[in-house]
């Protein structure tokens, strides 16, 4: 199974070492998995708050592991070298209604209050009255302020319209520090949900200080039944038992790699299920409504600091409306789905669809992984 198709650039990731059950920081070298974690950067936190975290990875020495296809083909399994998300002790943040068309999507879900039945006809009304008419505003401008009076006249305004073209961003905790999966791991649906969907999105790996040091990719696993019914279930919608998959690594910034190439990325989803269907979809990050910079500046700053850096996903144009059994209900999840992501110069992100109640449940959190490190002398 082929993860990164461009080895040549810097990575930084993770892996669960079999032989101390816990976790190492990881690069890529040759094809090759290296262990580099270090008592001065013994977690990927720690590496993203140096002041050179790509000049450390590329001097740092290190062990060979194993090569990065046969560990990612590992089963996720305590016994077996695997690879985990490539993130631990920054929370993952989330930004939603980033993108034009999927924004026009939220709109349906809550004027449908989460019945996939209702949302055909709701989704034509809302076409007529709003066209293409979002694609080209800028957030927050005089002209997106012109276009909230027109909707509300129409008696079409949203929550969603309001974060989408307003002045101010939503952002939202998608899970806690540790919470997330990596690539090959099951990815969970809580069993309420009768209609959901994978959201294929770039998450940013940022410093305490703000730094956007690199990028890597996510499934922000969402419940559109759920968060139709009330935007305050938003946090039921989004964060539950193995509902936030990043990966594969983060590719760290540097010369052959930056944020202009994140802006100008296109990303891919597949989902295959085991009844057959099979569905693929984009999301090209040239469509974003507002800028990566900005979305990480209404992150952090002043107002909000976070001193282990944090992961922040950036929303996706990609909203499915592809029926799956029933005529006008649109696409929905089912148990044993695979959903790959992938992007050029990213690498791909593979999890199967399961319950978050049959998934494995979320057992290592902050306090074992300070007392893995304490055990293998790499705490200071």
């Amino acid at each position: 199974m082929q993860v990164i198709d461009t080895p040549e650039g810097l990575w930084l990731g993770r892996v669960w070492l079999p032989q101390v059950q816990g976790p190492a920081v990881v690069t890529l070298r040759e094809g090759q998995v290296v262990d580099i974690t270090t008592p001065h950067a013994p977690t990927v936190s720690h590496v993203l708050d140096l002041a050179d975290p790509a000049q450390h990875v590329r001097a740092c020495s290190g062990t060979v592991l194993g090569a990065l296809d046969t560990i990612a083909a590992n089963p996720v399994d305590p016994a077996q070298l695997h690879l985990l998300a490539p993130c631990d002790l920054q929370p993952v943040k989330a930004c939603g209604v980033t993108f034009a068309r999927s924004m026009v999507e939220r709109v349906i879900e809550e004027k449908a209050a989460g019945d996939p039945a209702r949302a055909e006809a709701i989704r034509a009304r809302v076409a007529q009255a709003i066209g293409d008419s979002l694609r080209n505003l800028r957030a927050g401008s005089p002209e997106a302020a012109e276009v909230k009076r027109t909707l509300q006249a129409e008696g079409l305004w949203s929550q969603y319209l309001e974060v989408g073209i307003g002045p101010d961003a939503e952002v939202f905790t998608k899970c806690p520090a540790m919470a997330a999966v990596g690539t090959g791991a099951a990815v969970g649906l809580h069993p309420v949900s009768r209609w959901n969907n994978p959201e294929p999105e770039i998450v940013l790996a940022v410093a305490s200080s703000g730094r956007i040091m690199g990028a890597t990719l996510g499934n922000d696993v969402n419940l559109r039944d759920v968060e139709g019914r009330s935007a305050l279930l938003l946090g039921k919608a989004k964060d539950n038992n193995a509902s936030c998959a990043i990966g594969p690594l983060i590719r760290l910034f540097d010369d052959s790699f930056t944020l202009d190439d994140v802006r100008r990325a296109e990303l891919t989803l597949t989902v295959t299920g085991t009844d057959g269907f099979h569905m693929t979809g984009h999301s090209s990050m040239s469509e974003i409504s507002r800028d990566p910079e900005e979305l990480v500046a209404q992150t952090i700053g002043r107002h909000h600091q976070y001193p282990d850096g944090f992961m922040l996903f950036l929303g996706t144009l990609f909203a499915p409306t592809e029926d799956r059994d029933t005529p006008g209900e649109g696409f929905t999840h089912k148990t044993g789905d695979v959903v790959t992501i992938a992007a050029p110069g990213l690498g791909q992100l593979t999890n199967t669809v399961q319950l978050s109640t049959e998934a494995p449940e979320w057992t290592f959190g902050t306090r074992r992984l300070m007392a893995s490190l304490a055990g293998r002398g790499l705490l200071g």
